[in-house]
């Protein structure tokens, strides 16, 4: 652990240091647009902690947001970290400094509160590193009244046990009001002459979206299955009713180095209905909730002219769903400053993306995106995918004749009750497309990208088994046998990345020893192929004496509590359950803004009325 008596470093002794490590602009702060609050003029200081490298996290659209509520009050400064990379780690551990903030160099162990955002489950060992090296203990039961509050929020905090001992509570759902709620209920207990740490957690766990586990007990049968979760009182998340008028930073940070997506960003809308099977974001962002286009505009045009972006991306789970997405692009494409690019990042696999994509400026140079997702109908079917090989075929046409060269095709592989022929369905639709690019006269370039596939909590398949690891290497070795030959590129997840993700996408809180123990064995950034080592996890997995089959390789009961079932989504487990038997039958459910209401429950659960929840039709 990092020197307890290094709070706050001077810039001074940071640039001696830093040009010993790989970019060092990760760890200097000063970005346009950054806030820095004098720390005596607030009640509460909060630290946002981003549990991947800056790059990664400086995209982050939900960072920015709460980035921007926080320190919209005048009572709150908030402040950012991320993930050292490992050379930075090593560096702070032998300086004995800790992990700091971006705007004021001071450790997280002087904060009041500290939020991690939970994106995916293979940042964990990171996140227990950034505790260990901001000075925070490790474990919520070793935390006194003077350590900071530790909280996590984002898509993985709906499915959070495995983390639970580490955090002292999760924020579920949007959480444009929740912290606020949040930060209300800390200064409540700040003030207050006679707190408690239990107090502080029993007063959140009154709060409508936070967990705190601490407040509940889990037990185990026999076989090793949850036989119950005490009290039994589910925490359900929390939703926005509307975007309309809910916080959005109009001057986002600038980030000193490029990160993944570095362009301007506005949310045109929230959630999706499409109801993919395999689809957690589908399931947890539900119901739809669109900005009126004016507020798309103007929040476009603010952006950019105080970024100095040079491009707009609208970005949601799919945003060719947007109810008026032809106006809006014809409005930003004449009206914009700077005579800024606009960009979709999600588009559906029909001719009207391609004819989007041709209206914003695609090119054979930047290339278009489609996912099919399955390689064959039945298994299109079987996911909910709505898409058919002819839309397939019209969207390839489309994409070559408005000048396109370069296609990628989404697929997953290992799905349930996929055979080999749907295996080789994938290479036979990448053929397919490849040939109408040349039947175009083009050269085609047909990228097919293939993960493999999860089952994710509180989606239809979370009752599935995960493909072993050995089976999945197998299909990926036949397909790509089959994509053999000119213009047709793969590209693949490693097998063992999918086995891990699996193990801590479904986990109890038994799974927090092995967590604890591949930290201290010096893992991280999993997520990275380059720094993932499936044997140091197979040891762990064996020290620790973890089934990792029980984990990831084993079907779910109908019956059986599930880890995550005290956590509500606003989905019924009802619904969800259907939908798996759909599936086997090859029925497919139609979208609820297009056709009649599929009674998933989440308009009546949430309050949110079913006409507000629809959109309407392009125009």
């Amino acid at each position: 652990m990092p020197n307890a008596r290094h709070t706050t470093l001077e810039w001074d002794d940071l640039r001696r240091e830093l040009g010993k490590v790989e970019k060092p602009a990760r760890y200097t702060g000063g970005e346009i647009n950054s806030v820095h609050k004098d720390p005596s003029t607030v009640d509460v200081r909060f630290a946002l902690a981003f549990p991947d490298a800056y790059e990664v996290g400086a995209s982050h659209i939900g960072s920015h947001i709460l980035y921007d509520i926080l320190n919209s009050r005048e009572d709150t400064a908030c402040e950012r970290a991320f993930a050292p990379w490992v050379d930075m780690e090593a560096l702070l551990r032998r300086k004995g400094w800790p992990l700091y903030t971006l705007e004021s160099y001071t450790a997280l162990s002087e904060f009041d509160i500290v939020g991690f955002s939970l994106q995916y489950e293979l940042t964990y060992t990171n996140v227990l590193a950034m505790l260990d090296l901001g000075g925070i203990p490790l474990r919520g039961v070793d935390r006194g009244v003077d350590d900071p509050l530790v909280i996590a929020g984002g898509p993985c905090a709906m499915a959070p046990e495995p983390l639970s001992p580490f955090m002292d509570a999760f924020a579920l759902g949007d959480g444009e009001e929740l912290v606020g709620d949040i930060v209300d209920v800390y200064k409540q207990w700040k003030d207050s002459p006679h707190r408690t740490r239990e107090g502080l957690l029993a007063s959140l766990g009154d709060v409508r979206g936070v967990y705190v586990p601490s407040l509940y007990q889990v037990s185990y049968g026999p076989d090793g299955t949850i036989s119950s979760v005490e009290p039994d009182r589910v925490v359900s998340r929390r939703v926005l009713k509307t975007l309309e008028g809910a916080p959005f930073p109009r001057e986002p940070v600038i980030p000193l180095i490029p990160p993944i997506h570095d362009r301007a960003v506005v949310e045109i809308f929230r959630g999706c209905t499409q109801g993919c099977r395999f689809c957690q974001a589908g399931m947890l962002y539900r119901p739809v909730r669109e900005r009126e286009m004016e507020s798309v505009e103007a929040m476009a045009r603010d952006i950019l002219e105080r970024s100095g972006y040079d491009e707009v991306s609208l970005v949601s789970l799919s945003s060719a769903d947007y109810s008026r997405i032809i106006d809006l692009v014809k409005r930003l494409l004449k009206e914009s400053p700077c005579g800024a690019r606009v960009s979709l990042p999600s588009l559906r696999v029909d001719s009207f993306s391609v004819g989007l994509a041709e209206m914003i400026g695609g090119s054979a140079k930047s290339g278009l995106t489609l996912a099919p997702e399955a390689g064959t109908q039945r298994m299109r079917d079987a996911i909910n995918k709505k898409v058919t090989e002819d839309e397939v075929k019209e969207a390839a046409k489309a994409a070559f004749a408005a000048g396109y060269s370069h296609i990628k095709l989404y697929f997953m592989i290992g799905l349930p009750k996929e055979t080999d022929e749907d295996v080789l369905g994938i290479a036979r639709l990448a053929q397919i497309v490849r040939q109408i690019g040349r039947d175009a006269g083009r050269r085609p370039t047909v990228v097919v990208s293939v993960s493999g596939f999860v089952p994710k909590p509180h989606t239809p398949f979370q009752w599935e088994a995960a493909v072993m690891p050995e089976e999945l290497a197998r299909r990926q070795r036949l397909l790509r046998g089959a994509l053999r030959g000119p213009g047709l590129e793969y590209r693949y997840h490693e097998a063992d990345l999918t086995q891990l993700e699996a193990v801590f996408a479904r986990g109890d809180r038994r799974l927090a020893e092995p967590l604890e123990a591949a930290f201290r064995k010096g893992l991280r950034f999993d997520a990275w192929p380059d720094q993932f080592s499936a044997s140091a996890w197979r040891d762990v997995f064996a020290e620790c004496g973890v089934d990792i089959t029980y984990y990831a390789h084993r079907e779910r009961g109908a019956d059986e509590v599930l880890p995550w079932d005290h956590l509500s989504s606003g989905v019924s487990k009802s619904f969800l359950w259907a939908e798996r038997e759909k599936s086997l039958s090859l029925l497919t459910t139609p979208d609820c803004r297009s056709g009649e209401c599929c009674a998933c429950g989440v308009c009546p659960d949430l309050g949110v009325s079913v006409s507000l929840a629809k959109g309407g039709g392009q125009s």
